[in-house]
């Protein structure tokens, strides 16, 4: 299926799953309930895959979740899902570098695992305190990706670079004081990473690593096959 569906309001692009194994993820932000509930109906009917809607905040999610019935919501990941995907075989870890950062890594464990990822958080093992993720990195090297959230330098990313050899998508934060620069100086740190090979996203974009991890499986773990 290729077409789009014009709903007037939106062109929901019915041929993702067939082309990327998804169907379209729909960014809450700057749609009203009714647009949300609208998109997501559409999705439900003409798709298999899951169904996520992004960066909802708990009074949108409740109406569109009484217009759309059989969703669930994370209000920490500020995530709405429908038909969460079935397990594949591979595990994540995604890696905090502070508690600031816990929402961003909300966000990247509820998605991955809406789209059957398994996901093992390990929490506040900032650099400042080398000898916390240290003492993670037996679970770190278990993971098929590592997902590593940092603000202020951004420094843990290049450690966990480190320290395994399977993939690790970094996310930058805006964590920091003045010259954190709203999470411009962890990004350029992690894109100059001298631990060569790593994936960098978009500040705050829990959902792009989320994202990565997915692609990631399509290989390893070929559709349909489950944990």
């Amino acid at each position: 299926m290729s077409e789009a569906l014009d709903l007037g309001y939106a062109r929901v692009d019915l041929g993702r799953e067939a082309r990327q194994g998804l169907p379209e993820i729909v960014y809450g932000p700057g749609k009203r309930v009714g647009e949300i509930a609208g998109i997501v109906t559409a999705l439900l009917a003409r798709n298999t895959g899951p169904v996520l809607v992004t960066r909802v905040d708990p009074g949108p999610a409740a109406e569109v979740r009484e217009r759309v019935p059989g969703g669930a919501y994370d209000p920490d990941a500020r995530l709405l899902v429908w038909r969460p995907a079935p397990p594949v075989a591979h595990t994540v870890a995604v890696v905090t570098a502070g508690t600031a950062d816990g929402p961003v890594a909300a966000e990247a464990a509820a998605v991955a695992a809406a789209l059957g990822l398994r996901t093992v958080l390990i929490r506040d093992v900032g650099v400042a305190g080398l000898h916390r993720v240290l003492a993670a990195a037996g679970d770190l090297r278990a993971a098929d990706s590592v997902i590593v959230v940092a603000g202020m330098e951004g420094a843990l990313a290049s450690v966990v670079g480190g320290l395994v050899e399977t993939p690790v998508i970094a996310v930058p934060t805006s964590t920091g004081y003045g010259a954190a620069l709203e999470g411009v100086t962890a990004l350029l740190a992690m894109l100059t990473s001298c631990a060569a090979g790593l994936t960098v996203v978009n500040i705050d974009s829990g959902f792009g690593a989320a994202l990565a991890a997915y692609r990631l499986t399509r290989r390893a773990s070929p559709a349909g096959e489950e944990a």
